[in-house]
């Protein structure tokens, strides 16, 4: 599963090769090419299967209800049961309900601001009921969520995911570096976070380095008809 973001960022290279930069179709296949080298060159000499840590943090990309809930309730995990409405909010995310358990977790945090798990629920249910869409309501629960355990790596980590899943790795770079660089040096999550910042580093040159010689291939002077003198 770790291959879909990748090859979501590929998919997203490619659109704003052809819809934003408008690169001309007789260049498509070049540009298709030069992403798929870049891809095998990484599978061959990166680390798409790394392992988690810590627990579940650095876990396979969450893409179910499922899944995204049983990443974040590893990162609480504290050996005690749950408040009763992250159970039942958990419950309703598990089976694709996540307007059901946005409404449930707004009571929730109203009555315990402080909850920082709850406001991280709440964000996650937030931007899988809005497709994958990091919205400001989303982006205000993050930062709720941080506010209430300044320390956790969690906000960060899944606003990050959340960023990327959008097609915006700027944006995950930049959430994620700044949680890299708030990072205690021994956090047992920095080396995954450090690996996943070098990638987006790495993609978004390549992104800018096509970008720049499609706008000099724009500006470049046509060749000259036949018959015409140059």
């Amino acid at each position: 599963m770790v291959w879909i973001p990748i090859l979501l960022l590929g998919l997203f290279a490619m659109l704003t090769a052809i819809l934003v930069l408008r690169l001309p179709r007789h260049g498509w296949m070049l540009f298709a090419a030069v992403l798929m080298f870049g891809l095998a060159g990484y599978g061959l000499q990166g680390s798409p299967g790394q392992p988690a840590s810590p627990k579940a943090m650095m876990q396979e990309e969450v893409e179910s209800g499922e899944q995204l809930v049983a990443a974040r309730r590893a990162l609480f995990d504290t050996g005690q049961q749950p408040p009763g409405y992250l159970v039942t909010s958990d419950a309703f995310a598990r089976r694709g309900q996540h307007a059901d358990a946005a409404g449930l977790l707004r009571r929730a945090v109203a009555e315990n601001p402080n909850d920082a798990e709850a406001w991280l629920a709440l964000a996650n249910a937030l931007v899988e009921h809005a497709k994958g869409q990091v919205t400001p309501p989303a982006l205000y629960a993050f930062e709720r969520a941080q506010q209430a355990f300044p320390a956790h790596p969690g906000p960060g980590y899944f606003l990050g995911m959340s960023y990327l899943r959008s097609g915006q790795p700027q944006e995950a770079r930049d959430v994620w570096n700044d949680l890299l660089e708030r990072s205690p040096a021994d956090a047992p999550w920095r080396e995954d976070l450090a690996f996943r910042v070098a990638r987006l580093d790495e993609m978004l040159a390549q992104m800018e380095g096509m970008r720049q010689l499609m706008e000099a291939q724009r500006n470049a002077a046509p060749p000259p008809m036949p018959g015409e003198q140059p």
